[in-house]
């Protein structure tokens, strides 16, 4: 009996310990997890942030004036550094600097890198041919940035180059309050950024010992770490986090002493009841003893269904809090994915307001004129140009707005054509940007109405008709063509493309999330999930088919409604237009 109660005290120790030992590294790895994630996304934000600003720069007149030279050859050099102190000051970048081809310096707000000559002949290299150049730069002081330049041009020839300079103190300043190592290792395995000073332009292999995987140097002594790291593709650079594996010990120590306590309780109260037990077997009858027996196993019986109900109720509970969070989680990704379609939307829709506005200046001043010259028709002419203009791009915010704010969960008879308009509106300047030229809506598409909630069918038709035209960007024949058909009691609507379509292999994962066939940085793949499970929400199906011609075919197939009922979501229409762009 001994020899049991020591194998079942042992297995309980060890079980008990590993249980531990897991909870605990899973609790250090989630928490270092959390502060990895979090600092990318800092670390990525800062250098987004100043990736954008030398192209940006470098297209504005008057940064290009600043690199015309005077009948003398001399240079704008005031003016120059006067705005690069100016984009500076107000980026907070550590430096802007305005450079001839040659590597003459033509202005820089402050000293920097660019006076030392460090990277710069590679920056001028790559900015000279088109692309946005970008450098990791150090010095002997143990200065580090990072550089991205764009090049200037006028009249389609090269003349300069505007580049912008990256100061991490802000990161690294953050990264100090941390408890946590925070560092980031180059190409070569030396340490470019880091929270502690000591640790900064060092090759990772002199702070980490030689042999020993795990263990790096620690305020001057190795010490063991747990080390994540993030690998941020587009710097070639590794984000690292080393968490302190102290309380995955004390968890395994602590959960050791009280299994084995437990153990010897068990154990004595174990011996005390067989003392016990033996003494009644003895002294009492046998039937006596046989009921007694009977007892306690219906005792333990009982006691056994009662936790295991129990535990049932628990698990539903803990299931039905866990479906509820899905779901929130589900509306928060549709919202999240409609915003950045909105994003990506952004630079074509600008140019849809900057024309108008454009347009109205011109007819403004002209007005102007007439009226100085009293031709009072030309004015009332110009007056109502201006009028149509502001409407156009007041039905354009309309939309947007609509279209940006979160739905809510009605179901009601929507319809279609409206959505299909509308969804058109907001995608119709991506597709000039890309070069597609003609979407096509059929005529079968008005005057049907169909089961579903209005914001949420527009993000279906936005997604469907927004992956079209990337899948026929630069392709000079794109067609995008959408029609309705009612069969029965069912609307069926198709979104047909006339591009490479779908490889066969792919076709059954298009729906599945995180699944893309794009470039990184082009997509993360939540699209189309998304728009499976809005019809799924509105008893209908979705299917996509390559065409024998050439092209996917997205088939949706919605219940048809009742256009008596009123619209869904509570959303007033807009009056619809059958329209071929």
């Amino acid at each position: 009996m001994f020899v049991v109660w020591a194998i079942l005290t042992a297995i309980a120790v060890a079980w008990s310990v590993s249980s531990a030992k897991q909870r605990a590294l899973s609790d250090v790895m989630q928490k270092a997890g959390e502060t990895l994630s979090v600092q990318t996304e800092i670390l990525s934000g800062v250098l987004d942030k100043y990736r954008l600003l030398p192209p940006l720069l470098s297209q504005q007149s008057s940064i290009r004036a600043l690199f015309v030279r005077d009948a003398e050859g001399n240079a704008q050099t005031i003016d120059a550094r006067r705005a690069a102190e100016a984009i500076s000051g107000m980026s907070a970048a550590r430096d802007v600097a305005f450079v001839f081809p040659d590597g003459e310096i033509l202005a820089n707000a402050r000293e920097s890198f660019v006076e030392r000559d460090e990277g710069l002949p590679e920056l001028i290299r790559v900015a000279e041919q088109g692309r946005l150049g970008r450098a990791a730069l150090s010095n002997s002081r143990g200065e580090r940035t990072y550089a991205f330049s764009s090049g200037v041009r006028r009249e389609g020839k090269f003349v300069g180059v505007v580049i912008v300079y990256v100061d991490f103190y802000r990161v690294e300043a953050a990264w100090a309050l941390s408890a946590r190592r925070i560092f980031v290792t180059d190409q070569a395995g030396t340490v470019f950024l880091a929270n502690d000073a000591d640790w900064r332009l060092k090759p990772i292999s002199q702070l980490r010992q030689t042999g020993g995987v795990g263990r790096y140097l620690i305020d001057g002594r190795f010490e063991d770490r747990l080390d994540l790291v993030r690998r941020l593709p587009v710097l070639e650079w590794d984000l690292h986090v080393l968490a302190d594996p102290a309380p995955v010990a004390a968890a395994r120590l602590s959960a050791a002493s009280i299994a084995t306590l437990v153990g010897l309780l068990v154990g004595m109260i174990a011996l005390v009841v067989l003392r016990r037990n033996e003494e009644a077997i003895i002294k009492a009858r046998t039937d006596r003893a046989i009921a007694l027996r009977l007892e306690r196993v219906v005792r333990d019986r009982t006691r056994a269904l009662s936790i295991t109900n129990q535990s049932l109720s628990q698990e539903v509970e803990v299931r039905r809090e866990a479906e509820e969070r899905l779901r929130k989680t589900q509306d928060e990704l549709v919202q999240t994915a409609k915003l950045a379609a909105l994003g990506q939307m952004s630079t074509a829709l600008s140019h849809e307001y900057n024309q108008p506005l454009a347009a109205i200046r011109s007819y403004a001043d002209n007005a102007l004129r007439f009226l100085e010259r009293g031709a009072i028709p030309e004015v009332s002419g110009n007056l109502s140009r201006i009028n149509g203009l502001v409407e156009r791009m007041a039905e354009l915010s309309r939309t947007l707005l609509s279209f940006s704010r979160k739905p809510g969960a009605t179901i009601g008879p929507v319809p279609l054509g409206t959505i299909v308009d509308e969804a058109l509106l907001l995608a119709r300047p991506r597709a000039r940007a890309a070069g597609v030229a003609t979407i096509a809506v059929g005529e079968g598409v008005s005057g049907l109405y169909v089961v579903g909630g209005r914001i949420r069918l527009g993000q279906v038709f936005v997604n469907l008709i927004n992956n079209a035209i990337d899948a026929l960007s630069g392709q000079s024949d794109a067609v995008v063509e959408i029609d309705a058909r009612r069969e029965g009691e069912r609307i069926v609507v198709t979104v047909i493309d006339n591009g490479p379509g779908i490889e066969p292999d792919q076709l059954p994962k298009v729906f599945e999330p995180f699944f893309t066939t794009k470039e990184v940085g082009e997509g993360i793949g939540i699209g189309l999930s998304i728009v499976d499970n809005i019809i799924r929400d509105f008893g209908g199906t979705i299917m996509v088919t390559n065409r024998p011609e050439g092209g996917a075919c997205f088939t949706i197939n919605l219940r048809a409604a009742d256009p008596e009922n009123g619209v869904a979501d509570g959303e007033s229409i807009l009056t619809s237009s059958r329209a071929v762009v």
